[in-house]
């Protein structure tokens, strides 16, 4: 997809599992699995959808998966599959080697959205992934991400986030930014203190790279929040605000974890958002 003076692709950087009644809060199973069906576990089918931006001689990945620093133990618990999927193997496809990549847009630290900027090499050393090019995170974030708060400490893992603070490679950011013309980032705080989105502008086309805001298309629906928001109460709010502007100017909105509809535009409803078209990148 061409947005303004950019190329726009989906990338599938992989697959995994996380309890579904964690993933939708306080409404009932009976609902939310019409919809997201869920294995003997509870757990329901999560995609990995990063984005890849590329144009104005930047190459630009928002996000990073999941990444492959996972012991048998963990992988089994949150049924991390990249066998037909990964990051690496998405990039080749476009003929994007790591060092092409000239930024990574960090929407925030938990460790299926950074854990694919880091690997292991050969001797066992934590390196960089993807080491020309500039890691962009809030302030807000990564001083929580240290905080080591226990509703979820589970979710910043240090092999993730140490690298990139001393690599000299992370750009850190206090407030909304822009990080080329046309690639602008939003600051929400429900799910995690600092998450930010990415909106990519055109002329006549705006795409908005949700997050962990609306990882879903259920999510569209405002009570629709997860269990793992530390602030549902502003998830709520913030869903408000930003659907409310996406449905005025057609934005596309992106779904990060969605595995079947990744990208689509929203209208308000008679009982609410709802999606109104889908959309392919």
């Amino acid at each position: 997809m061409e947005i303004g003076k950019y190329s726009v692709y989906r990338l599938d950087t992989g697959r995994f599992r996380l309890d579904g009644g964690a993933m939708f809060g306080v409404v009932p199973k009976v609902l939310w699995e019409k919809k997201h069906p869920a294995d003997e576990k509870n757990r329901i089918h999560m995609a990995l959808n990063t984005l890849l931006i590329v144009g104005e001689g930047r190459v630009v990945l928002v996000d990073t998966g999941i990444g492959d620093k996972w012991n048998e133990k963990l992988a089994s618990i949150y049924g991390v599959d990249h066998s037909r999927f990964s990051l690496m193997k998405a990039l080749l496809e476009h003929n994007i080697q790591p060092e092409d990549v000239t930024d990574v847009i960090l929407t925030h630290l938990h460790f299926d959205h950074v854990g694919g900027a880091t690997y292991y090499d050969e001797s066992g050393e934590l390196k960089l992934r993807f080491p020309e090019a500039t890691h962009y995170v809030q302030k807000s974030q990564l001083e929580w991400s240290q905080k080591r708060f226990e509703k979820d400490r589970a979710s910043y893992l240090q092999e993730n986030i140490e690298p990139l603070v001393n690599s000299g490679k992370l750009r850190v950011l206090d407030g909304p930014a822009t990080v080329a013309p046309g690639i602008e980032l939003l600051v929400t705080g429900g799910h995690t203190p600092g998450q930010q989105l990415t909106l990519v502008s055109g002329d006549d086309k705006k795409l908005l790279y949700a997050a962990d805001l609306i990882p879903l298309h259920s999510h569209v629906a405002i009570p629709w929040v997860m269990a793992y928001d530390l602030y549902p109460v502003t998830t709520i709010r913030e869903k408000k605000e930003i659907l409310a502007r996406a449905a005025e100017e057609n934005w596309m909105i992106f779904f990060e974890h969605d595995p079947e509809i990744y990208c689509a535009t929203v209208v308000m409803g008679k009982k609410g958002y709802e999606i109104r078209e889908k959309i392919l990148l």
